[in-house]
């Protein structure tokens, strides 16, 4: 398999990211968006998930698509991200139509990064202007590492991130992925190589080879509740919201091959799956088991990158992977 042109997620023609953020506060959001509405599943496996909009993802609800996807920090606070989306999308005329009113559907996830060093004392909830933020400034060509959602990430012995990744199939479809990595656990088994580095292409995360060591054991600092991995990936492949459903499932795999431990009680990991339904399949029952595995395995590299990218900041309570 080969990246697409960027590797990242918006190889998947018509989507477009955008980052916000607040380094004195250490957090911020992400937000991914198209050019029209899109098909959404989702799959929760964490045990601890913050989450706005996700019942009505499940295939037998009234809406199938969705105007944009939030990931963001901030804990239960940073759910606020989607409304400043919402709002935005809402001047623009975009949302689900009722009467004379447009609704913008903006499901998003959240992460736990209360505990990371930066200034919470805010007296006005931040991430309802956040949001409004990463909306404007959503590109086809963004930044990894410390950045959006992922600014203040933490894993149990490193900084975290933003990663995204991608990969064109065989039958010409892409997938792409992108995720906010903020784990109880861990994306390396001893500082120096990655859990995922067996899915590794064109050394996007410093050709760190194949790991054999047995995992350290995680700082107790780890064990609260600032946590969770939360995540999106993304196909032009034209699927129903069951099949993206069934690639969000799927794609957790990639989760517990890049994180260890992963889907943990204290972690609320979540995977959103799109799809800008541009490309009919061509043999479904085949197509629809390798965009699982696409998915998957573009995950685990989009963790590693994100993990990766990150950057050194003022106050930071762990060092950087790549320092």
């Amino acid at each position: 398999m080969q990246t697409g042109p960027k590797n990242l997620i918006t190889d998947v023609a018509g989507l477009r990211v955008g980052n916000a953020q607040d380094s004195h506060i250490k957090t911020g959001s992400t937000v991914l968006v198209a050019d029209k509405p899109f098909t959404c599943g989702v799959s929760v496996m964490g045990g601890a998930p913050g989450t706005r909009e996700t019942d009505l993802l499940a295939p037998d609800k009234s809406v199938q698509q969705v105007d944009a996807l939030t990931l963001s920090g901030g804990s239960a606070f940073g759910l606020d991200a989607s409304s400043g989306v919402a709002d935005l999308l809402r001047q623009m005329g975009r949302g689900f139509a009722v009467g004379d009113q447009n609704v913008p559907i903006v499901p998003g996830a959240i992460l736990f990064d209360l505990l990371n060093g930066g200034d919470k004392a805010w007296s006005e909830n931040p991430y309802k202007a956040l949001g409004a933020a990463a909306l404007q400034s959503a590109a086809e060509n963004f930044t990894l590492g410390s950045v959006g959602a992922g600014t203040g990430a933490t894993l149990a012995s490193h900084k975290g991130g933003l990663g995204s990744a991608s990969v064109v199939l065989p039958s010409g479809h892409t997938v792409g992925a992108l995720v906010a990595v903020n784990a109880l656990g861990d994306a390396s088994p001893d500082g120096t190589h990655f859990w995922a580095a067996p899915w590794e292409i064109d050394s996007e995360f410093g050709d760190r080879g194949l790991m054999t060591h047995a995992p350290r054991g995680w700082p107790k600092t780890k064990l609260s509740s600032h946590n969770t991995t939360i995540a999106i990936v993304a196909t032009d492949a034209d699927v129903p919201q069951a099949v993206c459903t069934r690639i969000a499932t799927a794609a957790h795999d990639g989760m517990a091959r890049a994180l260890v431990p992963s889907h943990t009680p204290m972690d609320g990991d979540l995977i959103f799956a799109a799809s800008t339904n541009a490309k009919p399949l061509t043999d479904p029952a085949t197509d629809a088991l390798m965009l699982g595995h696409a998915a998957a395995t573009c995950l685990a590299r989009a963790i590693a990158r994100g993990v990766w990218a990150a950057t050194p900041a003022d106050g930071d309570t762990l060092p950087c992977f790549n320092a």
